[in-house]
């Protein structure tokens, strides 16, 4: 069969070890640390988690110029951990869940935090605050064969230099072999998966031209910069 036009390019990212990952979903976990919990006006007690999904082609690489997005005047970083999935599976148990990791790496769940929290407040979906053009930078997918599995490790985020988020794996509210469990409760886990861990505490605004880095102790960094105001 002829298609109409040319199919969507896959989405693949850089590993440590010279290999391609095509990424294929991503699932982001909400609230997974107190501190930030708290920031966001919510309570921190570890009831279930939940996560919301971004498009595949929302990832971009880091050292990328992202442009700042449309419909919004407060746009704002997220430093996450990214968990990179290389084996799938359903109803996954946690003891197993790091069988199913092929790495890890730094990234950032960039959102567009007035429509998040108008969304919020009307008791709607975050698509338009979270699922946006260019808002999942990542950085190089370190193999956990290489790495080992991370569980406690500084995670920190600068602006221009300025430290903003600073805090530690350990702090996370669901750890990564938790939220590998709930999530494929609920969809089959495939290769290709990432899973936005959560953020920590001090997340803010950016404007045009500034720099982000993000830094998780034993991976590459996370750099980007914001640019001009998107426009087709």
């Amino acid at each position: 069969m002829t298609t109409l036009f040319e199919p969507q390019a896959p989405v693949i990212v850089a590993t440590s070890e010279g290999n391609g990952f095509p990424v294929r979903r991503l699932f982001c976990i909400g609230r997974n640390y107190a501190a930030h919990a708290r920031e966001m006006g919510r309570d921190p007690d570890r009831e279930a988690p939940f996560f919301f999904t971004k498009w595949a082609e929302t990832v971009v690489l880091s050292g990328s110029m992202i442009a700042y997005p449309a419909e919004t005047a407060n746009f704002h970083y997220e430093a996450e951990l990214v968990v990179a999935i290389g084996k799938g599976g359903r109803n996954i148990m946690a003891v197993d869940a790091l069988d199913h990791v092929y790495g890890y790496a730094t990234g950032l769940d960039m959102t567009r935090r007035d429509l998040q929290f108008e969304a919020r407040d009307k008791g709607r979906p975050w698509d338009t605050g979270k699922n946006v053009e260019q808002s999942s930078p990542l950085g190089i997918i370190h193999a956990a064969n290489a790495v080992g599995h991370l569980s406690t490790g500084r995670i920190a985020l600068t602006v221009n230099g300025v430290v903003k988020q600073d805090a530690d794996l350990a702090d996370l509210i669901w750890n990564v072999p938790d939220v590998i469990a709930y999530v494929s409760r609920f969809y089959r886990l495939e290769q290709g998966d990432l899973i936005y861990t959560g953020t920590p505490a001090g997340v803010g605004a950016v404007v045009e031209g500034d720099e982000i880095v993000v830094t998780i102790d034993g991976l590459s960094d996370c750099i980007i910069k914001v640019g001009p105001k998107a426009h087709d």
